[in-house]
C-alpha cells in the first residue's frame, strides 16, 4: 500500500532523499540501461529522478505527510525525455517537466531553510544511466545512445522518500499521484 513502511526500519541520522517515480514501462527500460552501463560495484539503487538529495532526518514524518498530501492532490506531472545528458563522468536521460519542477518547488518551499546548497540550486531533471566512469567512456556511451533515444512523453507515477545508507537506500515511503486537484 502507498506510503506504508515497517516502523522498526526507521532510524535516526540518515539523510532523506526525495525522488519522482517513473511509470513502469519506462522504469524497466531505464533499469536495463543502468544494468548495462552503470559500474556494477556502484549500482546500489534503482533508476530514479532525484528531486532533493539530503533533507535532514528529523523532518521524516513531516516529509512523509507532505509527499502524501501532494501526491493525493496533484495529477501525475507530465514530462518528456529529450535525449541524452552529459554528466561529465557519466550519462543520463534528460527530462523536461515544468509540472515536476512545480512539485519540486512546493517541496523546496515547504522545507525552506533546511535545504543543502545543492538542493537550493535549479534542478537538472534526469535519470542517471552511468556515473563515475572515465570521460572517454561516458562520451562513447553518449555517442552510442544519442541516436537511439527518442523524444518520449510520459507522466510520473508518484513520489518516494528514501533514507541514505551510504550506498543502498532504505525505502521510507511511496505515494502515487492520484490527481484530485487541478494545477
Amino acid at each position: 500500500m502507498d506510503g506504508e513502511e515497517r516502523p522498526e526500519s526507521r532510524s535516526a541520522g540518515a539523510p532523506l532523499i526525495v525522488t519522482a517515480e517513473l511509470p513502469a514501462a519506462l522504469q524497466a527500460r531505464a533499469e536495463a540501461l543502468r544494468r548495462a552501463h552503470y559500474p556494477p560495484d556502484r549500482n546500489h539503487v534503482p533508476a530514479h529522478v532525484t528531486l532533493l538529495r539530503a533533507l535532514p532526518p528529523f523532518v521524516e514524518d513531516e516529509a512523509r505527510q507532505l509527499l502524501s498530501t501532494l501526491a493525493a492532490e496533484l495529477p501525475p506531472p507530465h514530462a518528456t525525455i529529450t535525449g541524452v545528458m552529459d554528466l561529465g563522468s557519466g550519462t543520463a536521460l534528460a527530462i523536461e517537466s515544468s509540472a515536476l519542477r512545480e512539485v519540486r518547488a512546493m517541496i523546496s518551499a515547504h522545507f525552506h531553510g533546511l535545504l543543502t546548497l545543492q538542493d537550493e540550486g535549479e534542478p537538472r531533471l534526469h535519470v542517471t544511466l552511468q556515473n563515475k566512469v572515465p570521460r572517454a567512456e561516458a562520451k562513447a556511451l553518449q555517442a552510442a545512445l544519442g541516436p537511439a533515444i527518442r523524444t518520449e512523453r510520459f507522466a510520473f507515477a508518484g513520489l518516494a522518500l528514501h533514507r541514505y545508507r551510504g550506498g543502498p537506500w532504505e525505502a521510507a515511503g511511496r505515494w502515487s499521484f492520484r490527481g484530485r486537484k487541478k494545477r
